[in-house]
């Protein structure tokens, strides 16, 4: 009797098969919700939007009393970081309902059919304290476009979507259950999740301006004990692309940087030397670097750090160094635009790939060969000179067309495109080649062009750099008024052409030297 008991007891537990097809989405109860919008900053478009669902949620009748029908679903959008996970909460919060929170990928697991039994036991459970919020967090983990598996493959994932399309249909009119859904990869949903009866709204959470960065470092401030030289108007400036995800590290990077110095308050230095940790990476103090690598090390940064002074269409240097940080760079040139971009001109790019080729062209330059340490700059230029050519229309040779083959999803930056078998023929594919070539050897020309006129001021640079280790904004501009030689270059004239560029501006900050991996640093 009792090993009858004891297998009773297994086959039941909570772990069991048995139980498998129990939601696993955490509830949140009324008082457990303590998210509000006044917790939310800097994305207050989103908020403006999703305040109408808190009155659906409060106030149902009034919408129903004039035969309108309440959205079923509320599909979030936006880059990872950006807050909606807090949004759909703080909806809960404002409301003063229960919310149901859990991931895309919860639904899943090994056993046929567990995945749509979970799906139809939390709506039960949902409507059973109507009015509610189900929250899916990560939606394209269960939400994929159907038949994108291999055929006759396993279909359990195909089946749980098919369970939630067909509880969403099955709300009635005479319930307030309301499914919020938050994603960063829209363009992989399945259709049939976006049409209107059930994804009906669609709030873009997007990354905070300016003035929505300031915002969210003064909400995330408010628990630390700052000194009173902190601007976190300046911090906000220097901090383009930053999502609040970014700005809340930065935050608690600055007040462990200040308690690590035994300072009694966190100051603006903690936050500026926070931000060049999240930028770049760990600074490696205890590196022992042989003299002739550092050597080559400054000549390369310098290189990058001249052009980009030098040259029309370019973002501020903010700091040079080489000490090394992060994940194998040696040495890093630190830019931080003056404002937000959302457009980026021909001109622009022309002079960014220049930068990039900066490091490699000074190692030509004074060394009359190169390293291996300008593999990622030579990586990132060659990428974006092919998105010039392929996605912008800025090849002359190939006209105004869109050649790419990559899917870049809009809100995961760097991500890697995803390269489907190409539609073009094999000549206009080696005419791409040979217009990316063009753009990359233009490029170098234009870098080691400015860098042979300004040799003296180079190696000037180098040397300071191989003594300081870290060179400031200011110092660089002093060594290049100090050894002025030549005409003054001549800005390049401006194209009519202009791009929407989506990746993320602050990754356009730094350029770095050997082995720099990319760690959502991206190089001018």
């Amino acid at each position: 009797v009792g090993g009858f008991i004891f297998v009773i007891r297994r086959v039941g537990g909570a772990g069991s098969a048995m139980s498998f097809g129990r939601s696993r989405g955490r509830l949140y109860a009324q008082e457990d919700v303590h998210v509000t919008f006044a917790d939310v900053a800097g994305i207050d478009e989103a908020v403006e939007e999703l305040k109408e669902v808190v009155e659906f949620l409060k106030t149902p009748q009034k919408y129903q009393a004039l035969g309108g029908r309440i959205p079923r679903g509320v599909l979030l959008v936006g880059p990872p970081g950006t807050g909606k996970t807090m949004l759909a909460k703080a909806v809960a919060g404002e409301a003063g309902v229960p919310f149901f929170g859990l991931s895309g990928s919860d639904f899943v697991e090994m056993y046929v059919g567990v995945g749509a039994a979970r799906v139809r036991d939390m709506f039960q459970q949902a409507l059973q304290r109507s009015p509610a919020i189900i929250f899916i967090d990560e939606l394209d983990a269960l939400g994929k476009v159907r038949g994108s598996g291999a055929p006759g493959g396993h279909d359990e994932r195909e089946q749980t979507l098919n369970a939630l399309l067909v509880e969403m249909d099955g709300f009635g009119t005479d319930h307030s259950v309301i499914v919020m859904g938050a994603t960063n990869r829209p363009e992989t949903l399945d259709p049939a999740l976006m049409r209107p009866g059930r994804f009906d709204r669609h709030v873009l959470v997007d990354r905070p301006d300016i003035k929505g960065r300031e915002k969210i470092l003064n909400v995330h401030a408010r628990r630390i004990k700052m000194s009173d030289d902190v601007d976190l108007k300046r911090v906000a400036k220097l901090t383009p692309g930053f999502v609040g995800a970014d700005l809340a590290n930065l935050v608690n990077e600055a007040a462990l940087l200040s308690a690590r110095r035994e300072d009694k308050r966190v100051t603006m230095k903690a936050f500026e030397d926070g931000i060049e940790r999240v930028m770049a990476g760990l600074e490696k103090t205890s590196r022992i670097i042989v003299e002739d690598v550092k050597r080559r090390v400054a000549c390369h940064e310098s290189g990058h750090a001249l052009v980009a002074a030098s040259l029309p269409h370019t973002d501020p240097v903010h700091k040079i160094s080489i000490i090394p940080r992060g994940m194998g760079a040696l040495g890093y040139m630190l830019q931080l635009p003056e404002d937000d971009r959302e457009l980026l001109t021909q001109s622009e790019l022309q002079s960014r790939l220049a930068v990039l080729l900066g490091g490699i062209a000074a190692e030509q330059i004074v060394y009359n060969e190169t390293s291996t340490g300008a593999q990622n700059d030579l990586q990132r230029c060659s990428d974006l000179a092919r998105r010039m050519v392929t996605e912008f229309g800025m090849s002359p040779r190939l006209g105004r067309m869109y050649y790419s083959d990559a899917q870049r999803s809009p809100f995961l930056a760097g991500s890697g495109a995803i390269v489907s078998e190409s539609v073009h023929a094999e000549a206009t594919r080696r005419e791409i080649d040979l217009e990316v070539k063009r753009l990359v050897d233009e490029a170098y020309r234009t870098a080691q062009d400015t860098l042979t006129s300004q040799r003296a001021t180079l190696e000037r640079l180098a040397a300071d750099l191989m003594e300081m280790e870290t060179m400031s904004a200011e110092h660089m501009h002093r060594v290049i008024e100090e050894n002025r030689r030549g005409p003054k270059l001549m800005a390049v004239p401006p194209a009519s052409l202009e791009v929407t560029i989506e990746d993320r501006p602050a990754e356009d900050a730094a350029t770095a030297s050997e082995g720099d991996s990319d760690r959502g640093v991206q190089a001018v």
